[in-house]
């Protein structure tokens, strides 16, 4: 028995003083690896420059400080509530679901008016509008159009919070610009400011509202985060000049915000105001999608920009002008597309890129009874087709 001991004692002495030996040698090697690692990275410091300065966004062209300090005083919180009849087992019921979010106040014609989206107010009743220091006014919807999500509320407000802000065009925003967003997110956290830059203008976009799936035009596409209840708020440039209202409208968005663009605004003001409404959106009435290769070697054709042009409305003015849709389908990578249809690639010799470019060349210069010449490529070759617009149904 003794001797076993001995045995198994001396067993494990060696064992142990084996496992030591290993460890000790792979401790040496990675000791000698950080060395070799210590001595690259000091050769690599002696060419190369690792500082991480914070970034200034003054140099950006931009004082969000500054800005805020500015803006967020006309910048307002809208409450409203929504009505609606549920048919339950018991008969009708009444339910009221209260909606919040944000505006601006503007001066137009020397009168104060509250600017946000249609969505904000729409189907909305006993409307208030709260300002940054407390105080709270009722409101009324003057004017809106819902295929810009653009909407004007009037107010009682006392002139001490009448507090408007200025525009400036959207035409001079360009890829890069920084903006600034301020609103009131998720309705309570109100006066809250992001920062962020322009990330791509001419988007078009689509909403849901009461009446349905609508599709916006010439949109501002950003990057400073924005949640619900930021929607109707302003969007500034870099000198806190309105540029746009911000909209939290488009589901399944991350990481981007959308804005109608100031212009856009600016043309609709004098109707929203004086008459309510904004009829005078252009149409030519088509079903349309942006060409690509796939759908040029579909379509046997070589052209792979532009818009493919499936159906025209029966009655409507590309109808009208003899624009023709597409007469065969096809399945391309699970999407159905009927192709032979005319390709739009021009208006009024501006070159048609995709459809985002058709929307937003069409908001910006065309309008009902006017008469654009629209290039196409048929079977091969290129024609120049007048069509006058309509205006787009609401």
């Amino acid at each position: 028995m003794l001797l076993l001991l001995v045995v198994v004692l001396g067993s494990t002495t060696i064992y142990y003083h084996m496992a030591l030996t290993t460890a000790t040698a792979k401790l040496n090697l990675l000791q000698q690896a950080a060395s070799e690692l210590q001595s690259r990275n000091t050769q690599l410091e002696q060419h190369f420059t690792f500082d991480s300065p914070p970034v200034n966004v003054s140099a950006l062209g931009v004082d969000p400080v500054a800005i805020y300090s500015s803006a967020n005083q006309s910048v307002v919180t809208i409450q409203g509530a929504k009505v609606a009849t549920l048919l339950t087992i018991f008969g009708p019921q009444r339910s009221i679901e209260s909606l919040s979010g944000s505006g601006f106040v503007i001066n137009y014609a020397n009168s104060y008016y509250v600017l946000t989206n249609f969505h904000v107010v729409d189907g909305t009743v006993n409307e208030t509008v709260t300002f940054g220091d407390g105080d709270a006014y009722p409101a009324k919807v003057v004017g809106s159009d819902a295929l810009s999500d653009i909407a004007v509320l009037s107010t009682n407000a006392s002139s001490n919070d009448l507090n408007p802000l200025g525009f400036r065009s959207s035409s001079s925003l360009k890829v890069g610009m920084p903006v600034v967003a301020i609103g009131n997110p998720f309705g309570f956290l109100s006066g809250s400011l992001t920062f962020g830059i322009v990330s791509q203008l001419g988007r078009t976009i689509d909403y849901q509202s009461t009446s349905g799936s609508l599709s916006i035009a010439d949109i501002i596409q950003f990057t400073a985060p924005i949640n619900p209840g930021n929607s109707g708020g302003p969007l500034l440039d870099g000198s806190g000049g309105v540029v746009g209202i911000t909209s939290a409208a488009f589901s399944g968005s991350q990481g981007v915000g959308f804005a109608i663009p100031s212009d856009t605004i600016l043309r609709e003001l004098p109707y929203l105001v004086a008459v309510g409404k904004y009829d005078r959106h252009p149409y030519i009435g088509i079903q349309a999608a942006d060409m690509n290769y796939q759908l040029s070697q579909a379509s046997g054709t070589t052209v792979t920009y532009g818009v493919l042009i499936q159906k025209t409305q029966s009655g409507g003015p590309a109808d009208k002008a003899g624009l023709k849709g597409g007469g065969r389908l096809v399945n391309i990578m699970g999407q159905q597309y009927a192709v032979g249809g005319d390709i739009i690639v021009s208006v009024n010799s501006v070159r048609i890129v995709n459809y985002d470019g058709f929307s937003t060349y069409m908001e910006r210069n065309a309008t009902p009874g006017q008469t654009i010449q629209v290039g196409v490529i048929r079977a091969g070759n290129l024609q120049v087709v007048p069509v006058v617009v309509g205006a787009r149904p609401t």
